[in-house]
């Protein structure tokens, strides 16, 4: 990874650093599509290869037929294409997160302004024990916050500000045995590469993912796997050549499967980039003894920030994954010590809700690495 030849970095959950393999990957698609010619009969086979590939791969990853998972840039596009496509009526409710990314909430709250729509929230912040004690704590919440308006439950599968786990397939198993049978969006944004997906995943209505994180994969290209009830019920929202069954002909219908919120031109070289990187992750283990490294790493972190007097993490217990989120009570504020660090070469981020900052660890992090980051936030 080039990106970590000359400096220590503790962002995966922003952006992971593409390997090499991966970018020679892409240079080597861009090659041979230019040599068979971008737009030549020639061209098509290599371009349905590469696509078809990956997508067979995302299809292993998630546990979901294939015919179920529709490719977009990112997370937020995967949560909003199906989402707008479903039929609201108004006076209908969302319940959404307070942990949820401001793309989503954004979306979620233009949705509800145009299908008159009331937006509640659903508290997991506070949520800083044990998993299994979160678990309890939101399936009691869910309960007591469900009504027979509720159509919506927007909720992320690893909290990105706090790095707690949530307990996808419970809470789709309990919103199934609602009298209204509420849809289920979550956001994968750092599950994908990060923890194993595949139940959440099988068991949510929209489950978006991004390959630029915890995969390590380029920017501009995601996943999103759909549920069978999903597809019966939403249609196309932006809509191209790509959503059709026939994509000639304009007045096709559209694709029976999740291809039908995929829209127009992608980048394919991006197809083989992440492609590459999933294979790479793959050599390095099964997704368990992956984050069983990722959780090893975060832990040691975690347990490094409690001898720091001036520290306080979000958890009170190690990490679920490889999100470790902490405040600092005395310094200039994030914004300044991220800067700070980034000057030493040191890169973590600072976020807004809740205001802290936050480090990630990943399978390429070193207990060295972690080690330095300790003593300059002790010198902070």
């Amino acid at each position: 990874m080039p990106a970590l030849a000359n400096k220590t970095y503790f962002n995966y959950g922003g952006q992971g650093p593409l390997p090499t393999p991966s970018l020679q990957a892409i240079t080597a698609s861009w090659q041979t599509i230019q040599e068979l010619g971008p737009f030549t009969t020639a061209v098509w086979p290599a371009i349905e290869a590469t696509t078809a590939g990956l997508r067979q791969r995302l299809a292993q990853w998630l546990r979901v037929p294939a015919q179920r998972l529709a490719f977009t840039e990112n997370v937020t596009s995967g949560c909003v294409l199906p989402l707008w496509g479903l039929p609201w009526q108004a006076g209908e409710s969302l319940l959404i997160s307070d942990c949820e990314h401001p793309g989503v909430v954004a979306a979620c709250r233009e949705l509800a302004r145009r299908h008159q729509l009331t937006i509640e929230s659903l508290p997991v912040s506070d949520l800083t024990g044990s998993p299994e004690q979160a678990a309890i704590a939101v399936q009691e919440r869910l309960a007591a916050a469900l009504t027979p308006r509720t159509r919506l439950v927007v909720l992320s599968h690893l909290l990105w500000n706090t790095g707690q786990r949530m307990p996808i397939a419970a809470v789709a198993a309990q919103l199934n045995r609602h009298t209204n049978q509420p849809w289920l969006l979550v956001d994968a944004a750092q599950s994908l590469g990060a923890i194993p997906v595949a139940e959440a995943a099988a068991a949510a209505d929209i489950y978006a993912c991004t390959g630029h994180k915890w995969c390590c994969g380029p920017e501009g290209l995601g996943v999103t796997a759909l549920s069978a009830r999903l597809l019966a019920q939403s249609q196309p929202t932006l809509i191209g050549w790509r959503s059709l069954s026939h994509e000639g002909d304009g007045s096709s219908g559209f694709h029976a499967d999740a291809r039908r919120f995929e829209v127009a031109t992608s980048c394919i070289p991006l197809f083989a980039g992440l492609d590459q990187s999933l294979q790479l992750l793959e050599a390095e283990g099964t997704e368990g003894q992956r984050l069983e490294r990722i959780r090893e790493l975060a832990g040691l972190l975690w347990r490094g920030l409690q001898q720091l007097p001036e520290v306080e993490t979000l958890l009170q217990e190690p990490p679920p994954a490889g999100l470790v989120s902490f405040r600092l009570r005395r310094g200039g504020g994030a914004g300044r010590t991220v800067q700070h660090l980034g000057e030493q070469g040191l890169w973590i981020r600072s976020l807004d809700a809740p205001p802290c900052l936050r480090a990630c660890t990943h399978i390429t992090t070193t207990a060295a690495e972690i080690d330095q980051l300790l003593a300059a936030l002790a010198l902070v």
